[in-house]
C-alpha cells in the first residue's frame, strides 16, 4: 500500500491506495510541522491515529508534503520519524510546495500556499524553485492565516476594530491576554493557534473592514512572494490553500492590478496528489 501526505501546521490529511491506485481509506492527524514539533509529538500524533497505525507494517511507500520541510535538517527528522514507525516502506518527504504544485499544474507556473502559513515557488514544468526560504511564522507568513489572525488580535487590543466587529470577535473567542499568551509563549503551534482566529474574516459577513485587512495581506503577500519572480508576466500564478481559496475575489483584484493570470485557486491539494500518485502507479506498470 502507499499513503499520501498533505501535511500542514494544523492538519494533515492522509490518503492510502492499493497498489493498483484505488483509494482504502482517507483520514487527518494533526499537523506534523518539524519546525514546530519534536520528534516525540510528531510520533505521537501518528501513532494516534488508529487507521495508519492499523496497516503500518503493510505500507511500502510514504509519500509526505509538509510544511517545515524546506531544509535538509527538517527532511531527515521527518524522513528517520517514519521509518521508525513504517519499518517496511519507502520514505519520500518534500516541502509542501511541491504539493500544492502537483496538485494544479504539469505546466510552467508560480504556484502560491495560502493556509496556515504562506510560500511561493517556481515551476519550471520539472523543478521547483523556492528562491526565497520560508523563515516561519514570526518573520514572513504574510496573507496567512496565522498573519490575519495575529492583525486581528491586535487590531482588537489597540482599538483598531469596529466596535460591532469587536463584539463578535469577543463573542466568538477567548481573547483572556493570559490566555493567548499561554498558547503563543507555551503550547504547541502557535502558528495554528494564530490560525484560528482568521475563521473571523472567512466565515463572517465581508465588511469594509474584513476587506481592508484582506486585501493589505494578500497586497502584502505578492509585493514579496510573487513579483519578486520575473516569469509572474509570463506564467500563470495559481494559489493553494483555504485562505486563497475564500479570498479568491480580492486575490483576482490584485492579480488583475498587477496584470497578473490567474491561474487555479484550490482550497485543498490532497485530490490532486492522488491523481498525481496514480499516474505514477500506471508509468511504473507500463
Amino acid at each position: 500500500m502507499i499513503l499520501i501526505a498533505d501535511g500542514g501546521s494544523t492538519k494533515a490529511d492522509w490518503i492510502c491506495l492499493d497498489k493498483s491506485g484505488n483509494q482504502v481509506f482517507k483520514t487527518r492527524t494533526n499537523g506534523l510541522n518539524p519546525e514546530i514539533l519534536n520528534a516525540e509529538a510528531v510520533l505521537n500524533r501518528i501513532q494516534e491515529n488508529q487507521e495508519i497505525t492499523r496497516i503500518k507494517n503493510e505500507v511500502a511507500e510514504v509519500y509526505f508534503y509538509g510544511a517545515g520541510c524546506g531544509t535538509d535538517r527538517m527532511t531527515s527528522l521527518l524522513t528517520s520519524i517514519f521509518e521508525s514507525f513504517f519499518i517496511n516502506a519507502k520514505i519520500v518527504v518534500k516541502e509542501d510546495t511541491f504539493a500544492a504544485v502537483y496538485a494544479v499544474t504539469t505546466q510552467p507556473g508560480i504556484v502560491c500556499i495560502l493556509g496556515t502559513g504562506s510560500n511561493s515557488c517556481y515551476f519550471d514544468g520539472e523543478n521547483v524553485e523556492v528562491r526565497v526560504p520560508s523563515l516561519g511564522y514570526i518573520l514572513m507568513d504574510e496573507a496567512s492565516g496565522n498573519h490575519f489572525g495575529k492583525i486581528l488580535i491586535q487590531d482588537y487590543y489597540y482599538g483598531k476594530m469596529p466596535k460591532k466587529a469587536a463584539k463578535l470577535f469577543e463573542k466568538q473567542f477567548d481573547l483572556d491576554a493570559d490566555t493567548i499568551k499561554k498558547n503563543i509563549y507555551k503550547e504547541e503551534n502557535p502558528n495554528a493557534y494564530l490560525a484560528t482566529f482568521a475563521e473571523f474574516l472567512l466565515k463572517n459577513e465581508r465588511t469594509a473592514y474584513f476587506n481592508k485587512v484582506l486585501r493589505k495581506g494578500i497586497v502584502e503577500f505578492f509585493k514579496n512572494r510573487v513579483l519578486t519572480y520575473k516569469e509572474c508576466e509570463e506564467v500563470p500564478v495559481h494559489f493553494v490553500g483555504s485562505i486563497a481559496f475564500f479570498g479568491k475575489d480580492i486575490i483576482e483584484d490584485v492579480a488583475n492590478y498587477y496584470r497578473i493570470v490567474l491561474g487555479k485557486v484550490v482550497r485543498r491539494p490532497i485530490d490532486g496528489l492522488i491523481d498525481y500518485h496514480r499516474e505514477k502507479l500506471k508509468l511504473e506498470k507500463v
